[in-house]
């Protein structure tokens, strides 16, 4: 049975315990953002292939301190020219950091992505084409901020879905751009040819003890660096509400993946959603709005991921903590000390006066899921790992399910 002690990550092996005569699997899920998203094309291929990037050393000693069986990296480019994983495995996580033991991935998932792929449109409107701000999610090259599963358990590629292509437009009740005078930011051919995704939504189905999991990621895109129309706050807020639609509805027509098929989930399906959402349930800039009728809550109004954290078969009682994020917003002071959320559950340290410390990074299990656990690696200074905390600017977030 995993455990962790009150301030740091204790190590410990996927074990079994039985109850009657039900055996359950005990499993550690994560997500963490590894920020490498790199400037040029194919600059993360050739650090996977030296072995030598100091970044990666972290994030491979992270992820030893941890041990997460299923995790997502986001900002992790997309380059079909190397074989990630295995470079990921070989070079650096099969490598002990700081004694740490190593560990290793036998399963793993890496697909296209909306960052940085040109949509030979004018999506800003500004006159010009190919520019960053009109690929279909903001990037310099394809693959850009990408994403990658790592797993040491079996992934059905066969059934694995990707909505990279799903319109925005084709969402109920999308949160179109308008600008001030209600007019809609995007003319409507643009707008019928946008895509949701700034980057991707998967279902990948991963074998566990006899059971189908349901690994749902995505990396929506920050609602911020637009304007007045909010199209990046409304385009978040709806990336996010994809999967509420997505859940239990196996009959949603409107719902199509990238190889034609439609619907959701089917009733009592088994599913975590993991990802940096980019939505702080209390503080930031993501949108406030009524709740989707889908949560059966019409009266409720909630956050961009407050439609997911009370969406009834999502169990969101586990909330992450670390000792580091609370030291680290009284450390830091400036727009931390406004702050309404419980800095114990930030997940990303931006030490910024105007923005300050938030929640973005989530694990959310489905209710027919048994939670034994759940946390933030963000030591304190003095604790076992703090040497680790500037890998990136978001903390891994991990939690502990039985199956």
């Amino acid at each position: 049975m995993r455990s962790v002690a009150p301030l740091f990550i204790v190590l410990t092996t996927l074990t079994a315990c039985s109850t009657g005569d039900t055996a359950l699997i005990d499993l550690r899920i994560a997500t963490f953002n590894i920020a490498m998203g790199l400037p040029e094309a194919g600059q993360l291929g050739q650090n996977l292939a030296n072995g030598q990037e100091p970044h990666l050393q972290q994030v491979a000693e992270i992820l030893q301190r941890v041990r997460p069986d299923i995790v997502v990296l986001n900002e992790f480019d997309y380059d079909p020219v190397y074989h990630a994983a295995d470079l990921l495995n070989e070079h650096y996580l099969a490598k002990s950091w700081n004694g740490q033991p190593t560990i290793q991935y036998l399963y793993s998932f890496r697909g296209p992505v909306n960052t940085g792929l040109d949509s030979g449109l004018d999506l800003d409107g500004n006159g010009k084409t190919g520019e960053p701000q009109d690929a279909w999610g903001y990037g310099s090259f394809p693959g850009q901020y990408g994403m990658l599963v790592l797993s040491r358990f079996p992934i059905r590629q066969e059934a694995t879905r990707t909505f990279q292509h799903f319109p925005w437009s084709a969402l109920p009740a999308a949160q179109r751009p308008l600008n001030p005078d209600g007019s809609s930011y995007y003319p409507d051919d643009i707008w019928q040819q946008l895509r949701l995704s700034s980057k991707s939504h998967w279902d990948l189905l991963i074998g566990v003890n006899g059971h189908d999991l349901h690994f749902l990621v995505h990396h929506p895109t920050p609602p911020v660096f637009d304007g007045p129309e909010d199209r990046n706050g409304k385009r978040n807020h709806d990336e996010n509400r994809f999967w509420i639609g997505y859940l239990g509805r196996a009959d949603r027509n409107y719902i199509v993946d990238d190889k034609g098929g439609t619907g959701g989930l089917d009733k009592g399906a088994l599913f975590v959603i993991a990802g940096d959402l980019n939505a702080d349930p209390m503080d930031g800039d993501s949108v406030s709005g009524k709740l989707n009728e889908d949560t059966h809550d019409s009266a409720s109004t909630a956050s961009a991921i407050g439609q997911l954290l009370a969406f009834p078969l999502i169990n969101a009682t586990c909330t992450p903590l670390s000792s580091g994020g609370r030291e680290a917003s009284i450390v830091q002071g400036g727009k931390n000390r406004q702050h309404k959320g419980d800095p114990a559950a930030d997940t990303a340290d931006f030490n910024d006066e105007h923005v300050g410390n938030l929640r973005l990074d989530y694990v959310l299990p489905s209710r027919n899921i048994a939670v034994r656990g759940c946390g933030v690696f963000w030591p304190a200074q003095g604790e076992e790992g703090h040497h680790l905390v500037d890998a990136s600017d978001h903390r891994l977030v991990w939690l502990d399910i039985s199956l």
